[in-house]
């Protein structure tokens, strides 16, 4: 059995993938609405897992390999699975989508971490319009370089997250609640509707849709604060879904 960390689009194509060159896979995925994603018919982990967790899951469904294809930023993940599969002794592949290419454009401002990301943000203006997901949203409401700023909050329209908002304090015409990837052309209108004088954003590649972000804050000639990747040194890493399908045929 083959497991799949699959809370992304590519994660769900690659367990597809799998399907169609008959692997018996298993899928895990982070919450309830990442579940629903997921229809092929295969066996669904849903929550977080520390190492533990993973061990557990590993005996407990007899997996033999983890198809790591989490989100680019999601360390906690990874590292958690690597370090269960070296408890496991069982083979770990990490499937690394490509970045999206950042253009020489002057507005761009990279910074390393959510925290550095506040702080250069507030300099930049005082609307702020957040397309990083929920999951770091309390450090840009409880960072001081923020605390007399609007922030906006573009994040998946699930009742947790709605919560998770409305306790940190935005207000319902601050949040954004709706599935992406989007278009050029929307993002266009979203930053417009919302007046926003300064984006940020992770590069999380073309098919997270960093790179119609990048596009629509140049076309508005808006400041764009991105969140590099995290670095990660994975046991072992890929970047074509050929290169897990090649992987796999090694050691499985």
């Amino acid at each position: 059995m083959i497991l799949v960390l699959a809370g992304t689009k590519d994660g769900r194509d690659l367990v597809n993938l799998l399907i169609n060159y008959d692997y018996e896979v298993m899928a895990s995925v982070f919450s309830d609405y990442g579940r629903e994603l997921i229809d092929l018919g295969v066996p669904v982990h849903t929550g977080p897992l520390d190492s533990n967790g993973f061990t557990t899951l590993i005996h407990t469904n007899k997996i033999t390999m983890i198809v790591d294809a989490s989100h680019p930023y999601a360390v906690n993940v990874s590292e958690n699975a690597m370090k269960a599969c070296q408890a496991t002794t069982i083979a770990y592949v990490r499937y690394e989508r490509p970045s999206a290419a950042l253009p020489n454009y002057d507005g761009l401002h990279i910074v390393h971490d959510y925290a550095e990301a506040a702080q250069v943000a507030g300099s930049l203006g005082k609307t702020i319009f957040l397309t990083t997901g929920s999951r770091h949203l309390k450090i840009f409401k409880n960072s001081t370089f923020l605390h007399k700023h609007r922030l906006i909050a573009r994040v998946l329209p699930e009742p947790g997250v709605l919560t998770e908002c409305l306790e940190l304090g935005f207000t319902p015409r601050d949040i954004v609640a709706i599935q992406g990837p989007f278009s050029h052309e929307l993002n266009v209108a979203l930053f417009e509707e919302y007046h926003a004088e300064v984006i940020v954003t992770k590069n999380s590649g073309e098919i997270g849709g960093s790179d119609t972000k990048i596009t629509a804050a140049m076309e508005l000639h808006l400041p764009l604060v991105v969140i590099d990747r995290p670095i990660i040194q994975y046991n072992n890493v890929v970047y074509d879904v050929t290169e897990v399908i090649k992987f796999i045929r090694e050691v499985y």
